[in-house]
């Protein structure tokens, strides 16, 4: 498989440039950065640091925006809760009118627990264990995601049990590749995910003759951080595709469930435009009297949170500036060599820039958030924020290294909460237990 192409060829943007084109975050003379009129200091004073700061605005802003491209179409958002499962997001999402999508029994619950009806939910993930099937049935969600003839087998023989229809849709894996990291890619022929295009519509027949399933449609995702619309179109004219075929052999076809994975702008390159991605899903199935459904999770989220850390130290004649934050935190660019804006929260920061590298302290050379980075060097004790750092940020962090987890807060037009409290470090052994047998 080729490498990647970068998310983006151009010069590393400026701190102004970042600023502008995030119009959640500002700067002020005095008070340094603000995220919707907050000082981001005066959280980072409250709770220390690293923290995770969300924009109430920019997810409510983005939500709406997306809505609104898909005015006129039967089509219904279901936010990938993998990105962000904070209680406080999902509850944002519901309230914006936003379903769920979510890939464990542990997300189901939580969307349920933010106040997401049953029948807004929709269940995807290649390995679905048979007490999560049993759950998504009880609890009566939308839809199953059904990706395998093995996983088909299973819920129709849990659904009889139960003495339940399950309504599914089948997960087709359409070979389209998505142009983006080979790690995020979900789509082609050696993806782990969804049934072979080529065996979809005799699947599809077996399943309607199955105790306790009722076909509904069709699912496909692609792939994550797309910035191309190409990708889908390919993909949707093969689902049209197999849904005209299999409508030809007396199936019934109801619902196509178009995935998600619109991609962001890290730098200042142009994010996934919503009304493309309409469009494209529009001129696919807009004539085809369906139930469509999307699966946003990144686009929605992603530009709204920043991750806020203090300078432990600068080394190496100020080639490297050593942060709080590791990538226990935020381990994207460990994972995925991606790209994040970092920006002193301070006013006024002088001097002349350089190339730094940017790094956390955990025990790892992949710790490491940016390597020559063109900027002014920060100094000890002073902070920075990560930006975009809001899908896939906090959701991924772990305790590495016996470090806790971080605090997160939530701002919305000049006010901010904290919605969970920094992990006490005793909590990270408090569930543990030593056996008499090793003493």
């Amino acid at each position: 498989m080729a490498a990647p192409a970068p998310l983006t060829t151009l010069p590393d943007p400026s701190e102004a440039e970042l600023i502008a084109s995030r119009p959640h975050l500002s700067r002020h003379a005095m008070d340094g950065l603000l995220m919707d009129g907050v000082p981001l200091n005066a959280i980072a004073d409250a709770l220390g640091t690293p923290t995770w700061v969300y924009s109430v605005p920019a997810m409510r802003l983005r939500l709406a925006e997306l809505t609104a491209a898909l005015a006129g179409l039967d089509a219904h958002i279901h936010y990938a809760v993998k990105a962000n499962d904070h209680l406080a997001v999902l509850r944002l999402m519901h309230d914006g009118g936003a379903g769920a999508d979510v890939v464990s029994g542990g997300e189901l619950l939580r969307a349920r627990a933010a106040g997401i009806p049953a029948d807004h939910i929709v269940f995807s993930g290649v390995g679905k264990t048979a007490d999560e099937i049993r759950l998504a049935l009880a609890e009566g969600i939308y839809q199953i995601n059904v990706e395998s003839p093995a996983e088909l087998e299973t819920i129709s023989a849990i659904a009889s049990a139960m003495g339940r229809i399950a309504d599914i849709v089948l997960r087709i894996n359409p070979d389209v590749d998505a142009g983006t990291h080979a790690k995020i890619t979900t789509g082609k022929a050696d993806n782990k995910f969804g049934v072979s295009y080529t065996d979809a519509a005799a699947l599809y027949a077996h399943a309607a003759t199955l105790p306790g399933i009722r076909p509904q449609g069709l699912a496909l995702h692609i792939g994550s951080q797309i910035l191309n619309m190409a990708p889908y179109r390919a993909a949707f004219a093969r689902a049209a595709e197999l849904i005209r075929i299999l409508r030809a052999n007396g199936q019934t076809v109801t619902r196509m469930d178009c995935g998600g994975g619109l991609g962001i702008g890290y730098g200042d390159e142009p994010a996934a435009n919503p009304a493309a991605f309409a469009g494209a899903i529009r001129a696919a199935f807009g004539d085809m009297n369906l139930t469509l459904m999307i699966e946003p999770g990144r686009w929605l989220v992603g530009p709204a949170g920043v991750l806020l850390a203090s300078v432990i130290l600068t080394k190496a004649d100020e080639r490297f500036m050593v942060l709080d934050a590791a990538m226990n935190d935020l381990i994207r660019p460990a994972m995925y060599d991606a790209w994040h804006g970092v920006v002193p929260l301070a006013p006024g920061n002088a001097g002349p820039e350089r190339d730094i590298d940017i790094v956390g302290p955990v025990c790892e050379t992949g710790d490491t958030f940016a390597k020559g980075r063109r900027m002014m060097p920060v100094a000890a004790g002073k902070r920075v924020a990560i930006l975009d750092a809001g899908a896939y940020g906090a959701v991924m962090s772990s305790t590495y290294n016996a470090r806790p987890l971080a605090a997160i807060a939530m701002v919305d037009n000049g006010r901010w909460a904290t919605i969970r409290a920094r992990q006490p470090v005793e909590a990270l052994w408090s569930a543990e237990t030593i056996p008499d047998f090793t003493t």
